[in-house]
């Protein structure tokens, strides 16, 4: 006997949270949740405003067709919309245990502003330390200062660097220019520098500084592919598809000698530590991006290891559909 419920969330936003045009006020999404006999299982659907191909009414339209299929033939087609194909396959590999349960919960602390709190953050860190900045946010000279100052007093610090193709090509360069060349090999990745992949490509091979793809890999026709001063994937499984899509997208980068990395789409606590044990399974010798709890001001069902931040139960869910 197979049943599946659909709730809807939405948690409250930290005031500062601005994706490219507006301002994040709540997290929005769904959570699927099906049973079969004895065994239980939940995925997190949601979208992300400005980022995501669907919005949430689209999602939650077609995820119910989805949860119908499942209900009548055992199946789940793989939807065309990334966030309900991920979030279903992942309420499925629960389900049949395919999922493991063990789970990374490393971070790489993101730099959200004064850089004096992470290289703090740096020092209480045991083990290998990796770290994000956003760049592109304010002036190219200011970020490549920052950088490094960071790389300058963190002497085993490897730097995760995200530009979400927001510099011209004189801008990267501008950046480039006030990081020490001795440090550059020490910036791990600079997430899509320039507005075109064949710019961040040159800037990656002019300067050193190693480049990977993030946007690129939901684009339409994105291969892996082994290209000079390209050092990673990024992938977002909300905006990129299946759970079976990502693993092959792992397995090429792996093949290829590139580092894939299991990063956050500002999911609740629940999708975060799914991901968490996605990471785990798929990416177990690199530490996932996934330092976005604390933007939310309330978690959802399972919290984040030592995180104090209060949970939202199911029974505090709105039921959107049911069988």
């Amino acid at each position: 006997m197979r049943k599946a419920t659909l709730y809807s969330f939405s948690l409250p936003m930290e005031a500062g949270v601005i994706l490219r045009y507006q301002r994040l006020k709540t997290r929005d999404g769904l959570l699927v949740c099906l049973k079969e006999g004895d065994n239980a299982s939940s995925g997190e659907i949601s979208p992300l405003p400005e980022f995501s191909s669907e919005t949430l009414e689209q999602a939650t339209a077609e995820t119910i067709v989805r949860l119908n299929e499942w209900i009548k033939h055992g199946k789940i087609s793989e939807s065309l919309l990334p966030s309900v194909a991920f979030g279903c396959s992942c309420a499925l590999a629960e389900l049949t245990g395919e999922l493991p349960e063990s789970a990374d919960y490393r971070k790489a602390p993101l730099c959200s502003g004064d850089p004096d709190d992470l290289i703090l953050s740096l020092d209480a860190m045991d083990g290998e330390k990796v770290a994000k900045v956003k760049v592109g946010l304010y002036e190219a000279v200011r970020d490549g200062m920052v950088v490094n100052l960071l790389l300058e007093a963190v002497p085993e610090l490897k730097l995760r660097l995200d530009a979400n193709r927001s510099w011209t090509r004189a801008k990267a360069d501008g950046f480039a220019k006030y990081v020490n060349p001795d440090y550059r090999s020490r910036i791990a990745f600079l997430e899509e520098p320039c507005k075109t992949r064949e710019e961040s490509l040159k800037f990656a091979m002019d300067t050193g500084i190693n480049i990977a793809w993030d946007e690129s890999v939901r684009e339409d026709g994105f291969k892996v592919e082994a290209q000079e001063g390209v050092a990673a994937i990024v992938i977002k499984p909300t905006l990129t598809g299946s759970l079976n899509y990502c693993r092959s997208l792992v397995e090429d980068a792996h093949r290829l000698g590139l580092q894939a990395v299991i990063s956050s789409s500002i999911e609740s606590s629940f999708g975060l530590t799914q991901l968490a044990r996605v990471a785990q399974w798929l990416t177990p010798n690199t530490i996932p991006g996934l330092d976005t709890v604390s933007l939310i001001q309330s978690q959802l069902i399972r919290p984040w290891p030592q995180c104090e931040i209060a949970v939202q139960q199911l029974d505090e869910l709105t039921v959107v559909w049911q069988s």
